[in-house]
C-alpha cells in the first residue's frame, strides 16, 4: 500500500483539524477555546514566516535567470506585454462574474443587520490608503534592501527586470552571475521541500484553530454567503480553464493536474505565496520552460489574483445591499475600474482584500465598518481566493508558453 503523498497528509491534517477544532469548541470553555486557537497560531505563523523567508530571494533569482536567459530586451517587452494583457483580462473576468452573481442574488438584501459601532472600524483599517499616487510610487523601491526584507514583490520584481536587462546587456560578465543566480534557486527550492515538510502540521493547526474559536457558526451564520461565494469561485475556475482551453487545449487538465498539491496547500492555509516556491517546478514538469515561468509568475503573484478580485467584487456590493444602498449600473462599473487599479500590487499585504476593500468603500459612501461583518469568515473565503489564485497564475503561465511556441 501506497504512503500518502502531499496532498493525501493535507487532507488527512484537515480532517484531524476540524474534530480536533471542534471537540475544543464544545468540550473546552471560551477561555481555554482562545488558549487553544493562540497556540495553534503559533504553528501556522511558523510555517508562513518560513514561506516569506523564501519568497523574496526566490523571486529575484528566477526572474532575473528569466529575463537574462531570453537574450534581448524585445523578447521581455513581447512576453511582459502578453503577460499584463492576459492578467488584465482575467482580472475583469473576475470582477465582473463578483459583481453579477451578487446582482442575481442579491444576498445582502432585507439583511435589515445593525450598522456596527463606528468605533471598531479601525480594526480593519489597519491605516492603510490606496490611491493611485499611492500605488505608482510605491511601485518603484528606494532601496533594493529594504524590498528584500520587506517582501516587497513588486518593488522586487521592478528591481529584478532592470537587473536581468542590464545582465544580459553585459555579455559574458553577465554569464558569470546568472551561473550563481542559477545554483541559487537550486538551493532555495531544495529549501523549499525542507520547509513543505511543515505544511500538513500548518494545515491542521490552521483549520483547528479557527474552528475552536468560532465553532460550526463560523459555516452556519454565513453559510449562504459562503456555498455562493464558493459556487461563484467554481465557475470562475471554470472560466478560467474553458478560456486557456481555447490556446492549450488538453494541456490544461496536466497543469491542473500537477499542481493540484499546491492549490490544496493554498487553501489551507489561506496562502497563495505558500504555493510559490515548488509551482515553478511543477510547471516545468507541465512543459513550460523555466525561463518563461521564471518571468511570468512573481508578475501574477502582484498583478493576477484572481480570487481575490472575484471576492471584491462579490464583497464590495454585499456591502451595500446589507446598508440598503443601491449602486447604479454606471456606479458599479466604476467600482469596478477603480478595484482594478487600487488591487494590483497589493500582494502579500496583510488582509489585503480587506483593504482594497476598505479604500473602495469609502469613496462610494458605503459605510466601511460592513467589513465587519465578513470579518468572521474571512480566513474561509481566503482559502478559495488563495487557491483560485495559483490556478489562475497557473493557466496563465502555461498559454504564455504557448503563445511564445515554447510549450512542451
Amino acid at each position: 500500500m501506497n504512503k500518502p503523498g502531499l496532498t493525501g497528509w493535507i487532507v488527512i491534517a484537515m480532517i484531524t483539524g476540524i474534530i480536533t477544532g471542534l471537540l475544543i469548541h464544545h468540550s473546552a470553555g471560551v477561555y481555554w477555546s482562545e488558549k487553544f486557537s493562540d497556540y495553534m497560531s503559533i504553528i501556522t505563523d511558523i510555517f508562513l514566516r518560513l514561506i516569506k523567508m523564501i519568497i523574496a530571494p526566490l523571486v529575484f533569482s528566477s526572474l532575473v535567470t528569466g529575463i537574462a536567459k531570453m537574450g534581448d530586451t524585445n523578447a521581455v517587452g513581447r512576453i511582459g506585454a502578453k503577460t499584463l494583457a492576459w492578467f488584465l483580462g482575467a482580472s475583469l473576468i473576475s470582477l465582473l462574474l463578483g459583481l453579477l452573481i451578487m446582482n442575481i442574488v442579491n444576498l445582502g438584501n432585507n439583511l435589515n443587520l445593525p450598522i456596527p459601532d463606528i468605533s471598531e472600524a479601525g480594526k480593519v483599517d489597519n491605516g492603510s490608503t490606496l490611491t493611485f499616487k499611492t500605488f505608482i510610487t510605491h511601485v518603484f523601491p528606494r532601496s533594493f534592501v529594504e524590498s528584500m526584507a520587506n517582501n516587497e514583490i513588486l518593488q522586487i520584481v521592478v528591481f529584478a527586470i532592470f537587473f536581468g536587462i542590464a545582465t544580459a546587456a553585459v555579455g559574458e560578465k553577465g554569464k558569470v552571475f546568472i551561473r550563481v543566480l542559477d545554483s541559487l534557486t537550486d538551493i532555495i527550492l531544495k529549501v523549499t521541500v525542507y520547509v513543505m515538510y511543515v505544511a500538513p502540521l500548518a494545515a491542521f493547526a490552521a483549520v483547528a484553530a479557527i474552528l475552536s474559536l468560532k465553532g460550526p457558526e463560523i459555516l452556519i451564520t454565513y453559510g449562504k454567503f459562503i456555498g455562493v461565494f464558493y459556487l461563484s469561485i467554481l465557475l470562475l475556475w471554470l472560466l478560467l480553464m474553458g478560456v486557456s482551453y481555447l490556446w492549450i487545449g488538453k494541456k490544461v487538465f496536466v497543469v491542473l493536474k500537477n499542481v493540484k498539491d499546491l492549490v490544496l496547500l493554498a487553501f489551507t492555509t489561506a496562502s497563495s505565496e505558500a504555493a510559490f516556491p515548488r509551482l515553478i517546478e511543477a510547471l516545468e514538469k507541465s512543459g513550460c520552460p523555466k525561463k518563461i515561468v521564471s518571468f511570468v509568475l512573481p508578475l501574477g503573484y502582484s498583478f493576477n489574483l484572481d480570487g481575490s478580485m472575484l471576492y471584491m467584487g462579490f464583497s464590495s456590493l454585499f456591502i451595500a445591499q446589507a446598508y440598503g444602498m443601491h449602486l447604479s449600473f454606471a456606479t458599479q462599473v466604476t467600482m469596478l475600474l477603480v478595484l482594478m487599479l487600487t488591487s494590483k500590487g497589493v500582494a502579500g499585504v496583510p488582509r489585503a482584500a480587506l483593504v482594497v476593500i476598505a479604500g473602495t468603500l469609502s469613496m462610494f459612501h458605503i459605510p466601511q465598518q460592513g467589513l465587519l461583518l465578513l470579518l468572521g469568515i474571512d480566513q474561509v473565503l481566503d482559502m478559495a481566493r488563495s487557491a483560485t489564485n495559483v490556478v489562475g497564475n497557473s493557466l496563465a503561465s502555461a498559454v504564455i508558453c504557448k503563445m511564445e511556441g515554447v510549450l512542451e
